[in-house]
């Protein structure tokens, strides 16, 4: 179970919904166990098993828009990430910290799919280029110019945050 948190986390960037992210990542997990005859050693078992869990995360988010379904609560209390405080830090900036972790939370899923997927693998899930384009299938210039491109779109959606 070494890679169910971080892929819980991955795809809980992509959907929004813990919930939601640990039945992904089951059915992941599923799919990883139906179908191990098929994995090769070309690639590391990590960029085989999030490569399986993004496809679901997609598949997922397209049936979420044939269904539009409404969530009255896109950040309920299951979704709640429980880190250690920082005791160093006073009460008020610890509150500020997660309202600005949580805006940009907010803004991620703003950004279209292609923009979103590739600044959630580079700069929340540290992954290179190189891996990035493994599992996504697509140039390494094209993972840059998406994640440059992303960048941009939340500096120009968060240049308020920095005003507070």
């Amino acid at each position: 179970m070494r890679y169910k948190a971080p892929l819980v986390n991955f795809v809980f960037h992509f959907l929004g919904s813990r919930i939601d992210a640990e039945d992904v990542v089951q059915e992941t997990f599923l799919r990883v166990f139906k179908n191990k005859h098929l994995y090769r050693n070309i690639a590391k078992f990590s960029t085989w098993i999030y490569t399986i869990a993004g496809n679901l995360a997609k598949t997922e988010l397209r049936r979420r828009k044939r269904r539009r379904v409404l969530s009255l609560s896109k950040m309920g209390f299951e979704d709640k990430e429980y880190d250690i405080p920082d005791f160093l830090s006073s009460p008020d900036q610890v509150v500020d910290g997660e309202m600005k972790e949580t805006k940009i939370r907010n803004e991620i899923q703003q950004l279209p799919f292609k923009f979103r997927e590739v600044v959630i693998l580079r700069d929340i899930k540290d992954l290179s280029y190189e891996e990035i384009s493994r599992i996504l299938k697509i140039p390494i210039g094209t993972v840059k110019s998406r994640v440059n491109r992303g960048r941009l779109r939340l500096q120009k959606r968060l240049r308020y945050l920095l005003d507070q």
